[in-house]
């Protein structure tokens, strides 16, 4: 008997997203609106829609955990999605619950910010608000603040972003 007869080889291997399987505890004070395009998700800090692709899968029989599955595990993009829509849905429920927030430091001599009254006011669906910062150029930088971002200036050097979207509030803060 040779080698290669006695050696087990499979050639189909069990399909298992790591992320993508692990339930999501939904918070006490959250709703949820399951449709088949998106989930709605309504809590203390506002609303979120998490777009679905058409073969995921929710499964919402207990009430207080979600499990994504998706049709066919044979296709890539669906197992790439899987693990994403989970954490979409994941990020959502934490952001309508408790929100995100990211600290700014100003690190620099002479460095400092302050917010101050946009004089533009909520034209270009601005927030009446801008961080007005000093960062070592002859004139001042002026960052209008959007609606969905709420900025607070705790020190000179320290200013405090908070948003429920992870995603906006990573591109703003960036």
């Amino acid at each position: 008997m040779s080698w290669l007869a006695r050696r087990c080889i499979h050639t189909t291997r069990p399909v298992l997203s790591r992320i993508g399987s692990t339930p999501i505890p939904i918070p006490p004070n959250i709703i949820l609106d399951n449709t088949d395009a998106a989930l709605a998700v309504t809590g203390p800090l506002g609303t979120a829609s998490v777009p679905l692709h058409p073969f995921i899968k929710l499964d919402l029989t207990t009430p207080q955990s979600i499990t994504v599955s998706i049709e066919d595990e044979a296709f890539r993009n669906q197992r790439a999605m899987w693990g994403t829509t989970r954490t979409h849905i994941a990020n959502a429920l934490t952001g309508i619950s408790t929100g995100f927030s990211t600290p700014l430091y100003l690190v620099g001599v002479g460095y400092r910010a302050a917010m101050e009254e946009d004089p533009r006011g909520t034209v270009d669906g601005g927030s009446g608000k801008r961080l007005a910062m000093k960062l070592g150029y002859s004139h001042t930088v002026y960052v209008p603040i959007p609606p969905w971002v709420d900025a607070k200036v705790e020190t000179p050097t320290k200013i405090v972003l908070s948003a429920t979207d992870k995603h906006l509030l990573g591109l703003f803060s960036a």
